[in-house]
């Protein structure tokens, strides 16, 4: 049975008395735009930036920086390419969207649901899920197993849904937001390109 995440996250949404704390993992800020748009009104929203994938970092800065032309501010809680490089060890040359693209999502989702616990947050989402490259269900099931690890609720939602993608391309060309060819990693770069 194939579950509607997005359906979930709008019963989510219309069961809210007031506006909870939402930390949003945002992998880039194409991919952010329509999500922002989309839950900004709410929730009491903070935009995390956590992507040690990016390579190089020079790639890493230049995709942060995007985030000005949202008018949202981003929490970076570091870069450190090499930790990324130790989590997907031995999956360098899988193919993308393969197991390489899963561990490395689930190692960020969990940074993102250890920061929510640190900083008392009551909700946790991503922005992956608007990729038509990203398992929606890989997504939700990590986010639902995180959930229960940290005691922080997860926001299901599949932001592709609802032409979310679509209106991502449309507001990144109104706003002249650059747009990367590829995922992240070098990986992802070789095999994208």
């Amino acid at each position: 049975m194939k579950i509607d995440y997005n359906r979930l996250m709008h019963d989510e949404i219309s069961s809210l008395e007031n506006k909870p704390r939402l930390l949003l993992h945002c992998c880039c800020a194409p991919c952010s735009s329509a999500v922002i748009e989309k839950i900004k009104d709410y929730f009491d929203v903070t935009y995390l930036y956590f992507n040690p994938n990016i390579y190089p970092q020079t790639e890493y800065e230049k995709r942060r920086e995007e985030f000005k032309k949202l008018d949202v501010h981003v929490v970076d809680i570091g870069y450190d390419h090499n930790d990324f490089l130790d989590v997907i060890k031995n999956h360098e040359q899988d193919k993308e969207g393969g197991d390489r693209c899963r561990i490395c999502i689930a190692y960020r989702m969990d940074r993102a649901f250890k920061f929510a616990k640190e900083n008392k947050f009551d909700l946790v989402t991503t922005t992956l899920s608007i990729s038509p490259h990203k398992d929606a269900n890989f997504i939700n099931s990590t986010g639902e197993n995180l959930s229960k690890k940290y005691g922080v609720k997860y926001l299901h939602a599949d932001f592709k849904k609802e032409n979310g993608y679509l209106r991502s391309t449309l507001i990144c060309k109104d706003k002249g937001i650059y747009r990367q060819n590829y995922c992240g990693c070098e990986f992802s770069a070789n095999q994208e390109n």
